[in-house]
């Protein structure tokens, strides 16, 4: 082309006018005429610094921390709303164990006097109220007159442990526990799960648990033998605690020299340190660095106080501490397995715990469940345990 290009600046943009001659002008006939065509504006277009953008995530991750403790409290809150749930289920069942057979189920059965030579009589509160807890299904597929592990090894699933086995009641695990894993066992070299833990205990007392010789249980709501009825709970059944929670694999040591001498039952050590003197001695420990060593509550069907019970020597969520193997543990102990002597008595530090922050969920005997703090006063908590001990204090 050979026209001649001009410029104009209007209202903040510019044109370009370009004029032909008429003989080269396209499309404009004989006549000729110039033609402006405007050009597109320049938009800038700006980027985020480094600095707007870490402004950015820090406001993102001060959102983030805000929001986190509240999200985490909402789960915590909707577990320990679940956890209260089982223990209103269990107490429940265990009124309804009650109604039916006119007497609360003892925590095992040990006949005075004698050394079980077999683990038979051993079966636990748990296992009696399943009926109860719609887990007959489970329980009617067992013989109770039978070793609750037998056809583990040698393996034969016709035998009660090919039920146990595959047993994972809901309403025996606190949604809070941090270790709902099957517990362990060797069975020619290989490592097999052999049964599901729990998280709550029944009131064994505050100390003392069984006397073998004369065959004379604790002062709580379950022992062995005990079958107690509604009247001998004078302190009242709303006074008397039934369930709380503990943790499952608790690391725990038993079989000691006799602690009964120097704090007999009505006398229980109040100190935590104390315990450790005694654990020094125990013929068996449960401690280490795997935890699955840590067999205290692992076995539901098992009716041994530190398996399936709790007493209340200490207060909830006390730390009783024991140095072991290079490690310290919270432990709990028992002088004596119910049923492995004849004369020996049994009194045990069995402690209250849970993963819900300073607190444990607990229910009473008449089937009321309460959350109780990690601050109770000592008396209370152990008034609580006893059946009729002449204090009727009840819980905060």
């Amino acid at each position: 082309m050979n026209g001649r290009r001009r410029s104009h600046t209007r209202q903040g943009f510019s044109t370009a006018l370009l004029v032909f001659p008429s003989s080269a002008a396209p499309g404009l006939g004989d006549a000729g005429r110039g033609v402006t065509a405007p050009a597109l504006p320049r938009v800038a277009r700006r980027a985020f610094t480094l600095v707007e953008l870490l402004v950015v995530i820090a406001i993102i991750g001060t959102l983030v921390g805000l929001l986190l403790p509240a999200v985490q409290g909402a789960r915590e809150a909707a577990r320990g709303t679940a956890c209260r749930n089982n223990v209103r289920q269990l107490a429940l069942a265990n009124q309804n164990y009650e109604a039916a057979r006119r007497s609360f189920p003892p925590s095992m059965i040990h006949p005075p006097g004698t050394v079980l030579s077999v683990d038979t009589g051993v079966w636990s509160v748990h296992a009696r109220i399943m009926p109860y807890i719609e887990e007959d299904a489970t329980i009617v597929r067992v013989n109770t007159e039978r070793l609750w592990d037998e056809g583990f090894d040698p393996v034969d699933l016709t035998r009660n442990w090919g039920v146990v086995k595959d047993a994972r009641v809901s309403s025996f695990i606190c949604p809070s526990e941090r270790r709902q894993m099957f517990r362990t066992k060797d069975r020619n070299g290989a490592s097999v799960p052999y049964v599901f833990p729990l998280t709550y205990g029944f009131n064994g007392g505050t100390w003392f648990v069984w006397d073998p010789a004369r065959g004379k249980g604790g002062d709580g709501a379950f022992a062995p033998n005990s079958f107690l009825r509604q009247g001998v709970f004078s302190d009242g059944l709303s006074k008397t605690l039934c369930i709380a929670e503990v943790k499952a694999f608790t690391p725990y040591v038993r079989n000691t020299t006799d602690p009964g001498i120097a704090y007999p039952p009505d006398a229980p050590p109040a100190d935590p340190g104390i315990i450790a003197t005694y654990a020094t001695s125990a013929t068996d420990q449960k401690v280490g660095p795997d935890v699955n060593n840590w067999t205290g509550h692992t076995e539901w069907p098992t009716g041994r106080v530190h398996h399936t019970g709790f007493t209340s020597t200490f207060t909830p969520n006390t730390i009783v501490p024991y140095t072991a193997m290079g490690m310290t543990h919270d432990i709990d102990l028992t002088s004596m397995q119910e049923g492995k002597s004849a004369t020996v008595k049994t009194f045990a530090a069995v402690t209250s715990r849970s993963y819900h922050p300073g607190a444990v969920n607990v229910a009473m005997m008449d089937g009321s469940v309460r959350l109780v703090s990690d601050d109770i006063a000592l008396s209370v908590w152990r008034s609580a345990s006893t059946r009729a001990g002449g204090e009727a204090l009840a819980l905060p």
